[in-house]
């Protein structure tokens, strides 16, 4: 009699990054239950302010970002994380950590000093020397908060060939070509954006058309065609959608931006008005249609993300300290709450990473 073959459900850990304020454990692993869309707290990780980490491509390797620099970690078979190197950054602790497609060079976005980061990646996943690093400079549009750069987030196209370096105190994401051979940065265009709008996150379609620039103030997501002619970036500007309404007064801050797993619909979470919004995307046309905006049972959703599976959402609460979790149903426009929230301090984002595989959108 023939033995039945049994499918084995994929194996999760979520990779959550935290400031250390009387915990030195800046990163916290967890176990998740795909099935009852929670986790359980597996290992923590001690590093000094993690204030943003990343996955590499290949899958293999973690990178974090700490007090003055960066960290690198082999991803054990369980999940569990073994440091490989510590590396400096020539400057202040940075926001933003990322890796071009091909696992070679390491991007570092610094909000403090606006200082933009590029460092080799060794084969074993160490970090190596800088290879590049670049100041942004201007006077931005008011004399607060927008008074000087502020780099928010560095991410390279899905074409690799262009890093997209959003600014928010400069109110403009300016595009870097990448010199792949000398790990150097040159300026190839500058996407410029509403007057204190505070460009903060970008995601980019997963078939790398679309782009996505979610503003922090002005609490809007911009979607702009992408392609390359001939060796020169082209952007065109096809919609602006609102991530929460707009209010008189209030404190409202778009902060993250994620995609579910099949890229059919996008979320931003709102701190200020503390919810998620939920969008669906036209795969043809990257045009965004918004399903449903709800609160999130917690206080600054720093972070939001899809589970692997897209049936539960999890957000990251900054300044109540916890995670709260949801069922999502997308086609009954519903995130409904899926028990109590876990406590986590300061938390800052979130990572999902399949056990046993090798490569990642």
């Amino acid at each position: 009699m023939a033995k039945v073959q049994v499918k084995e459900e994929a194996k999760y850990v979520a990779y959550v990054s935290t400031y250390t304020q009387g915990d030195s454990h800046g990163i916290k692993i967890y176990d998740v239950d795909m099935e009852k869309g929670r986790f359980k707290e597996k290992s923590k990780v001690e590093i000094t302010n993690s204030s943003y980490l990343t996955v590499s491509h290949n899958c293999k390797y973690l990178y974090s970002i700490t007090d003055f620099g960066v960290e690198a970690y082999n991803i054990l078979a369980d999940g569990n994380l073994e440091l490989i190197n510590f590396a400096p950054i020539n400057g202040m602790r940075g926001c933003y950590v990322s890796t071009d497609y091909e696992d070679k060079y390491l991007f570092v976005a610094g909000y403090h000093d606006g200082k933009l980061t590029v460092l080799n990646l060794h084969e074993d996943g160490s970090i190596g020397e800088i290879t590049d690093e670049v100041f942004h400079k201007g006077l931005g549009s008011i004399a607060e908060r927008n008074s000087r750069p502020h780099i928010n987030c560095a991410r390279m196209t899905h074409d690799n060939k262009y890093l997209l370096v959003a600014d928010s105190g400069m109110d403009h994401v300016k595009v870097y070509r990448l010199n792949h051979e000398w790990g150097k940065v040159e300026l190839a265009d500058i996407v410029h954006c509403e007057i204190n709008s505070e460009p903060r996150h970008i995601k980019i379609s997963k078939d790398g058309c679309f782009i996505y620039v979610v503003h922090e103030w002005s609490c809007t997501i911009d979607v702009y065609t992408y392609e390359d002619k001939k060796g020169v970036p082209v952007f065109e500007k096809i919609q602006t959608v609102l991530t929460v309404k707009p209010e008189k007064g209030s404190t409202n801050a778009a902060s993250a931006l994620s995609f579910s797993a099949d890229y059919n619909y996008l979320l931003s979470s709102n701190a200020g008005d503390n919810s998620v919004v939920v969008y669906k995307v036209d795969i043809k046309t990257g045009l965004l249609t918004q399903k449903f905006c709800l609160p999130v049972g917690g206080e600054y959703p720093k972070d939001a993300e899809f589970f692997p599976n897209d049936k539960f959402l999890v957000s990251l609460n900054h300044e109540s300290n916890d995670m709260t979790f949801f069922h999502f149903n997308p086609e009954a426009g519903t995130m409904i709450m899926n028990g109590p929230p876990i406590s986590v301090d300061v938390p800052n984002c979130i990572r999902f990473h399949r056990l046993g595989s090798t490569s990642r959108t």
